[in-house]
């Protein structure tokens, strides 16, 4: 096999995983939510079918409205269950950010023989279930969990906080289920800075603090983004986290969508949901990259 073939099926290789686990399902939840809801199973008309060629084709554009779309935005369910899960993954977005980043920054100012351990004690959480750490969760945030016997032992509170069934607690649990995935990047960013960029600002007056915000953040930038978007993106469509640790005030788009598959059963409606969440999430970030891709060419 000459260079140029190898080339093509090294480039050939991640369209054809993109394609068949992305594109091919996102069209099938595409087709689905042009559908109409019926009462057997599956529970939807299809609008198009391959078995009727070229006249199912031409049937189907003629046929096709976006009635499922348009009842999201009839319903206000819909549009405050995106605006609110739009902002809860912001704040625990932000929140991850404030731990995350002295996390990662601790580490790389760490003596190098202790870093593989820090590394083994951010990645340790993954060993467990994911379902398993948010339950452990229950038992220590409900009223007679474990941090309210701790502070009440303190004297730090004289009635048991309540937490659970709360967007408190929710924005703890996605801080605790995703923190790895901000502190990974940045510290990843943070290992290759080259420190004699930070003793030469020293040299030329600046001091720690200063140096630290011109010299140390800006580098840290690319880190930051990735961890942002690694955290944001999941946290956006979770579901575990508000179904056990939020209540029934705790509206988020993932449970949303679970009510419409298997409580409603309304898969039509369901799956336009998902693609709006999908347009909500991938538009801004291929414009973001497209921004960064810009301002490299610029810079270059």
């Amino acid at each position: 096999m000459n260079k140029g073939w190898r080339r093509a099926v090294l480039i050939a290789v991640p369209y054809l995983w993109l394609l068949f686990f992305f594109l091919v399902p996102f069209i099938i939840v595409l087709k689905i939510s042009l559908s109409d809801t019926a009462i057997a199973m599956p529970p939807y008309v299809p609008t198009f079918s391959l078995s009727e060629g070229w006249s199912g084709i031409q049937n189907f554009f003629s046929g096709l409205d976006f009635e499922n779309f348009a009842w999201l935005l009839d319903d206000r369910l819909y549009i405050n269950s995106y605006l609110s899960s739009l902002w809860i993954a912001l704040v625990s977005t932000f929140l991850t950010l404030i731990v995350g980043f002295p996390l990662a920054y601790g580490m790389t100012r760490a003596p190098e023989s202790w870093r593989p351990r820090l590394l083994m004690l951010i990645i340790l959480p993954f060993w467990t279930s994911f379902l398993i750490r948010v339950y452990a969760w229950i038992g220590i945030l409900k009223t007679e969990g474990l941090l309210n016997q701790f502070l009440l032992w303190l004297g730090v509170i004289n009635d048991p906080l309540i937490i659970m069934n709360t967007n408190t607690a929710v924005y703890i649990g996605i801080v605790y289920s995703y923190l790895p995935f901000m502190v990974l990047p940045i510290y990843s960013t943070l290992d290759k800075m080259d420190d004699s960029l930070l003793e030469a600002a020293i040299d030329l007056g600046c001091s720690k603090i200063s140096a630290f915000w011109r010299i140390t953040v800006p580098l840290a930038l690319p880190g930051i983004a990735a961890g942002c978007f690694l955290v944001f993106i999941p946290a956006v469509g979770e579901f575990v986290i508000p179904d056990l640790l939020g209540g029934s005030q705790t509206l988020m788009i993932g449970k949303t969508l679970w009510n419409e598959f298997f409580s409603n059963r309304d898969w039509p409606v369901a799956s336009a949901v998902a693609i709006v969440l999908l347009l909500l999430l991938v538009v801004p970030i291929l414009i973001f990259q497209r921004m960064l891709e810009r301002e490299q060419e610029g810079s270059k």
